[in-house]
């Protein structure tokens, strides 16, 4: 009996080769892309929307503050454009986990090689690459409808943005792993995006146990990249230490948080449940 080649099936066809997280993450990002590319109007939606209240925040503040509105607008301007990253970030994630538990289809992901968690965080990030391109149009938007100049380096930019929404995706990831417990919580999880706005603003109450909260540090360098014109390099290693720990420290926190959850979720037998 002659033997087979080892890179065929009896059957003449190649063996199936074993996915890898490259291949995973390759996926992931084609699809996000086609997304994108094939429902243009929801993303244009989503810009719309953002610039709307933006709208509603700048003339219904300089309507009522005047002067003072004007003093602040750089800051204003900068903390609107992460707050629409982090919205987007935290979003991805946990909405996306509850409208798996929704559909009932959240059971197939946890029974793939890779596991739910790997393939939502891999879905987390490719929406973010998604949101940083979004938000860059709001923000050229902003600046026009505000006639206001920041500056845009944008390597700096990138880095500690990424750093800051970085913990959120950790927040969406425990808040995701509360929806598998719970399933309909999805007012909770919204309700949660608006209390970025205080951790957006918590380097202005000037507290030094803010800046282990999750953005708060991101926002203060952001802040300093965008209007003073700092450069990554030219932060104190100690604030770029803390902003990478803490975007760590959140995402395993979360993480692990997700994994707990869905442990429960199936010693209790409601994993499928909704």
């Amino acid at each position: 009996m002659t033997g087979q080649p080892a890179s065929e099936t009896p059957s003449g066809g190649e063996t199936p080769r074993r996915a890898s997280y490259y291949h995973l993450a390759r996926a992931v990002l084609v699809r996000e892309f086609l997304l994108f590319v094939r429902y243009p109007a929801n993303a244009l939606g989503g810009i719309v929307v953002s610039l709307f209240f933006f709208g509603l925040l700048f003339y219904g503040g300089r309507m009522i503050a005047g002067q003072a509105l004007t003093d602040s607008l750089e800051g204003i301007v900068v903390g609107y454009f992460l707050w629409t990253l982090a919205v987007g970030a935290y979003s991805s994630i946990s909405n996306d986990i509850g409208s798996e538990v929704q559909w009932g289809t959240l059971e197939r992901h946890i029974m793939t090689p890779f596991g739910f968690a790997p393939v939502a965080l891999l879905k987390g990030v490719a929406k973010v690459v998604r949101t940083f391109l979004t938000s860059a149009v709001i923000l050229a938007v902003m600046l026009l409808l505000t006639d206001t100049t920041l500056q845009l380096p944008v390597v700096t930019i990138t880095v500690v943005a990424a750093l800051a929404v970085a913990s959120v995706l950790g927040l969406g990831f425990a808040a995701g792993g509360v929806a598998v417990l719970y399933k309909r919580i999805g007012n909770w999880l919204n309700l949660l995006q608006f209390g970025f706005i205080l951790l957006i603003s918590a380097p202005a109450f000037d507290l030094g146990w803010t800046k282990f909260l999750p953005l708060a540090q991101g926002s203060a360098l952001l802040q300093r990249a965008m209007i003073d014109g700092t450069r990554l390099w030219e932060f104190p290693a100690v604030d770029l230490l803390v902003l990478v720990g803490v975007a760590v420290g959140y995402v395993v926190l979360g993480y692990a948080a997700f994994e707990a959850a869905t442990r429960r979720a199936r010693r209790l037998g409601v994993l499928g449940d909704y």
